[in-house]
């Protein structure tokens, strides 16, 4: 078993550059199957949903070849099959856009019911709405969705809620149907607009991504034969913008695109941090402890969840007590359980936490319930007095590209160990 093993008190200083977005690279991959033809892919992430998400592709008939650790050609021409491989498909939430690429290339598609972090209740029922609109059978049975339809056509679609995942794979399912489709009530989160971007590189027709209404002209074919570079990820970002006023740091975060980053600026600089925009990197700095704040997470451009625990780990520090109300997932707070092991004054009640500000952390043996909860432990475990073990790293590596060397260029003393 690994885990890593943080020392702290350590003020982060330096540069540190961020990676691909995992959130925009996820759909992206499964986009691909779309093309009749060879893409390449530059900026990937090196993470594990990635390494999971070319595997699966190379099931179905793709054939990738690495340039680099962040570049893959893939080559889609050929898919041999519609059965999507279930042991991998469960294993992390994007599977589930093979649904909407696969219905739209071949017709139909099996695939696993998707797994990734346990974040409460997590239904598919948009997803399937639109895709039943559109014209697809969809029927969930003994862990598997099946799809199938003989002709996709465009229809205007509404989201009963503003859903990133459903909007993305209905975009996918809508690229080669016959006709237009209009998404209204759409999510306009960063990586919506880069799988759509993507998508008219390859020789979609999709206007308004970003905006609540999404327009998608199906075309007959995606040719490929182009390159594309995933955008940065922002919550890799936001997650050291935040590393650097827990610890009383000093970074300039490269790599970045500080547009997307305009709400944690915001309630960065609300708690008395600083921060000075340069349009592709952003220095954040923090010389004293933060003060109390109220944070409510909202579809973007609201304040991100998946920069809740982050911050918490701040809040956690601050002076006063401050309050975080979580509108997008009901089990957010397991990492509120973890931190209060080290010292921290938390109370969650259902999808509100309060945190009752302390001078300091402890360091104290601690398990990663998700993703983002796993970064918020290693800044917690960097900010704190003494030796932090954290466990379950697999949750971390699924998200963030070496997160631990990255840490280590910044000036934190962590190190990965295999028991």
């Amino acid at each position: 078993m690994e885990k890593l093993v943080v020392k702290g008190p350590t003020p982060l200083k330096g540069e540190v550059t961020i990676s691909g977005a995992k959130n925009a690279a996820v759909a992206i991959l499964p986009a691909t199957l779309l093309i009749d033809g060879v893409c390449t892919i530059e900026n990937l992430p090196n993470i594990s949903d990635i390494k999971i998400s070319c595997t699966i592709l190379e099931k179905l008939g793709a054939k990738i070849t690495w340039n680099s650790p962040h570049s893959i050609t893939i080559d889609t021409s050929h898919i041999t099959t519609t059965k999507a491989p279930l042991d991998l498909t469960s294993k992390f939430r994007a599977s589930y856009y093979l649904i909407g690429a696969m219905l739209s290339r071949k017709g139909e598609i099996e695939v696993g019911m998707p797994g990734g972090c346990k974040l409460g209740a997590r239904p598919i029922d948009q997803h399937i709405k639109g895709f039943e609109l559109l014209g697809a059978n969809v029927t969930v049975e003994k862990g598997r969705i099946y799809a199938k339809a003989k002709k996709l056509k465009g229809c205007p679609i509404y989201m009963d809620i503003v859903s990133v995942g459903a909007t993305i794979n209905v975009m996918l399912s809508a690229v080669l149907a016959e006709g237009t489709t209009i998404i209204d009530n759409a999510a306009k989160e960063p990586h919506i607009v880069d799988v759509a971007n993507f998508l008219n590189t390859m020789g979609a027709d999709i206007r308004g991504a970003g905006t609540d209404v999404i327009k998608i002209n199906g075309v007959k074919k995606l040719e490929g034969n182009a390159t594309y570079s995933v955008v940065p990820d922002q919550i890799e970002a936001g997650t050291f913008m935040l590393a650097a006023v827990a610890t009383r740091g000093d970074l300039l975060i490269k790599n970045c695109i500080t547009k997307h980053l305009e709400s944690v600026t915001a309630k960065i600089i609300e708690i008395g941090g600083n921060v000075e925009d340069n349009g592709d990197s952003i220095r954040v700095w923090c010389n004293k402890r933060p003060n109390r704040a109220t944070i409510k997470t909202l579809p973007y451009p609201g304040f991100p969840t998946d920069l809740q625990p982050q911050m918490g780990v701040v809040l956690s520090l601050a002076n006063g007590t401050s309050t975080i109300n979580e509108s997008i997932w009901d089990s957010r707070f397991q990492y509120t359980e973890e931190l209060n092991k080290m010292g921290a004054k938390i109370t969650a009640h259902g999808k509100t936490a309060f945190f009752e500000g302390v001078k300091k952390l402890t360091g104290a043996p601690v398990y990663s319930s998700d993703l983002r909860a796993g970064a918020a432990l290693v800044i917690a475990g960097t900010a704190a007095e003494g030796e932090t073990e954290i466990y379950n790293l697999e949750h971390i590596d699924r998200g963030y590209e070496n997160i631990e060397e990255k840490f280590r260029k910044i000036g934190a003393k962590i190190e990965r160990v295999t028991e």
